[in-house]
């Protein structure tokens, strides 16, 4: 290890739909977290890992803070918390022009934090030029951050700013992981992931947070091919009538979307097959969220 190398953890905070998962995928230079233009997409932490020749920068994406409704909400706010406890610096998100009383709670979440916080504003490209300087006087008023960057993580601007500050505010540590890693989630959650963003994609409000996936059977075959079984959860007889589809058309939809970005998650070919089933009040179920790998 060079004497010079720097490590550590950095993690992703803010309320729903501010735009983390976009602003991981754009840190890394490849699409790890689920992104989905609906709020709370994001339920299990994700770590991605960003090697650079002097640093190697270990990301934690978490679930949106904010007021829980069911228990699958209060175990997605317990894992956000925690995370400030484990981490060396803080990206907390916020979007640009949309100031929101939730973010106070956020905030007043990180007097505990003794490590540096930098406040990202994101979805710039949203507006206009001179409506970012206030905005960042208002954040700054509220809590003295380290550094605050305006980004648009969807276009890249800023993003190599974020990552030079970042270095600049690591301690000098050890290289924890390969360079071949990306992530330290298994494949299977991953492929789990993306089919529920295709189907938070396909089915728009129709069907919302009450989706669940989990994958039966992963089996590689010797031609190659990865067979994947998969079971989507739901909590009505009507919502499993959505995703299904007139004659199966959206099921089958989703499968085929899900199928291309699997085969180029794994660099091999994939044979996907999806039941969907109803677990009624699962979010409220502990059995079942344990089950599904809910804390």
């Amino acid at each position: 290890m060079q004497e010079s190398f720097r490590s550590g953890y950095v993690s992703i905070i803010g309320r729903p739909n501010v735009g983390k998962s976009t602003l991981l995928n754009a840190l890394l230079g490849q699409k790890i977290s689920i992104v989905a233009a609906r709020p709370q997409t994001t339920r299990n932490r994700i770590l991605g890992i960003k090697n650079l020749p002097e640093a190697q920068i270990i990301f934690i994406d978490t679930p949106g803070i904010h007021k829980p409704q069911n228990l699958l909400g209060e175990a997605m706010v317990r894992t956000a918390r925690e995370v400030l406890e484990e981490i060396d610096v803080v990206l907390f998100v916020a979007e640009a022009g949309r100031q929101a009383e939730k973010d106070r709670i956020i905030i007043e979440s990180l007097a505990r934090v003794a490590k540096p916080v930098f406040l990202i504003i994101n979805k710039i490209d949203e507006v206009k030029k001179q409506d970012i300087l206030p905005m960042m006087d208002g954040y700054s008023e509220l809590f003295h951050f380290s550094e605050i960057i305006p980004v648009s993580a969807l276009k890249g601007d800023g993003i190599g700013i974020v990552l030079q500050k970042i270095l600049e505010h690591l301690p000098a540590g050890p290289k924890y992981y390969p360079d071949d890693i990306v992530t330290d989630q298994i494949e299977r959650f991953m492929a789990a992931e993306i089919i529920r963003e295709k189907i938070m994609e396909k089915t728009g409000e129709e069907v919302p947070y009450s989706v669940a996936v989990d994958i039966d059977s992963w089996t590689e075959r010797p031609d190659g091919v990865v067979a994947i079984a998969g079971n989507i959860y739901v909590e009505r007889e009507g919502q499993k009538g959505i995703i299904i589809g007139a004659k199966g058309r959206m099921l089958k939809e989703v499968g085929t979307l899900a199928r291309v970005d699997i085969e180029r998650l794994l660099g091999t070919r994939v044979f996907l097959q999806l039941w969907v089933k109803v677990k009624r009040g699962w979010r409220d179920d502990k059995k079942i969220l344990h089950d599904l790998g809910y804390r």
